[in-house]
């Protein structure tokens, strides 16, 4: 359903395709490429998940997150796969409202309440600036917004090519990295957040095996 469309050296704006708001963002510049699913609750019914959010019919994830709100709720998880083009990160959040949400990965690995900031900035190994739409960007953490159309859960695949988990360069170094979820949606061009809000969801990325 996703259809291949590739973004010129200067960024064009989203599109949007179908009425669950799919939505393909490709940044051929910085090797990333990053499409998302947003669907309200009703939308997810077809798609069995386990009680950790992730779906059932997928393999062990190489990396995950957990993430937990300012009072240590559950607000969902993210789980990240290595695949032929670098990583893919599916996501399910929960008990987030009808809206537009800005999500980043972090730097360092920590994810400490109430207000989330020990995670540092976004993961930017090339020291570029904030966004997408940024003619100096964009971080290797920054990431399409997540859009809830209804009820509470949104749901969204993200593809980051030419990213890697370990080795040089790679995302968990040695302090680490956390996914964060913010209370707005990214503008996707002010630097160093997009203008995003405060970080309500934190989950330190870990593998596995610890």
């Amino acid at each position: 359903m996703i259809a291949d469309r590739s973004r010129p050296s200067t960024p064009a704006a989203p599109w949007q395709q179908g009425s669950i708001g799919m939505i393909e963002h490709r940044r051929i510049a910085h090797s990333l490429v990053w499409s998302t699913v947003a669907l309200g609750a009703l939308a997810l019914t077809g798609c069995a998940t386990t009680d950790k959010g992730g779906s059932s019919n997928l393999p062990t994830p190489d990396a995950y997150a957990e993430l937990r709100d300012a009072r240590g709720a559950d607000r969902g998880r993210v789980d990240i796969f290595r695949d032929s083009s670098g990583l893919r990160l599916e996501v399910v959040a929960r008990g987030f409202g009808p809206g537009t949400y800005g999500m980043h990965v972090h730097a360092v690995g920590q994810c400490a309440a109430p207000d989330f900031s020990s995670a540092g900035p976004h993961w930017n190994p090339t020291g570029a600036q904030h966004g997408r739409d940024n003619p100096m960007g964009a971080h290797h953490g920054d990431l399409p917004n997540l859009v809830v159309e209804s009820g509470m859960i949104g749901r969204a695949t993200l593809h980051m090519v030419g990213s890697r988990l370990t080795g040089e360069g790679g995302l968990l170094d040695a302090d680490g990295a956390a996914f964060v979820i913010h209370a707005g949606p990214d503008d996707m061009r002010t630097d160093p957040a997009g203008n995003s809000g405060g970080r309500v969801a934190c989950g330190v990325i870990a593998t596995p095996a610890g």
